[in-house]
């Protein structure tokens, strides 16, 4: 008995045999000047089909913002279609796939700026300390709601100033490099 081949969401091979079409047709008409070729339809439902299936995984399924996720991980894709070059590699769904993990990463990154950005606001217009209660004449805090916006605070000013260090030391190594080549 013959081995039945695994049922995948895309067929590696057609969508390789797609892009392949799709990348001629581009330079066709590049070399006559004619109207950039619309992606097929195939094409952009493997770019959905993609994307969807990777925000299922579970670094990614708790988001709220995982429309987003999606959209930006298919505009990638669109962004970079000339890019994939089949002489280099036969497989357009680990390609792509990279592309949509990376774009999924930059929006996770936007988000967590915006919610920063609102939760200092919230700090500074004093808010947080407004939502306190009085119980029988004591003052009690929101302990929960209170210490996850300190503590998502503090997280992200760290992590901004370890990216500020690691980008201030790549600068002073690319100049060392520079005085020693300018030698």
């Amino acid at each position: 008995m013959a081995k039945k081949k695994p049922n995948h969401y895309v067929d590696n091979e057609k969508f390789l045999t797609h892009m392949v079409e799709f990348r001629t047709n581009v330079l066709e008409a590049k070399e006559s000047d004619s109207k950039r070729p619309q992606v097929s339809d195939y094409i952009g439902e493997c770019f959905i089909q993609i994307a969807t299936h990777l925000s299922y995984k579970p670094n990614f399924i708790n988001y709220t913002f995982r429309d987003d996720m999606i959209s930006d991980g298919v505009e990638n894709c669109l962004q970079y279609i000339d890019n994939f070059d089949p002489a280099k590699s036969r497989n357009p769904f680990a390609y792509f796939t990279q592309i949509i993990y990376y774009a999924f990463l930059r929006r996770i990154q936007k988000e967590k700026k915006q919610l920063y950005i609102k939760y200092r606001a919230l700090e500074r217009s004093g808010l947080i300390e407004s939502m306190v209660q009085s119980e029988a004449g004591h003052a009690i805090k929101e302990p929960v709601l209170y210490d996850n916006i300190q503590e998502f605070i503090r997280s992200f000013e760290e992590s901004m100033q370890k990216q500020k260090q690691k980008a201030t030391i790549k600068k002073k190594k690319g100049l060392e490099k520079f005085e020693k080549d300018k030698l």
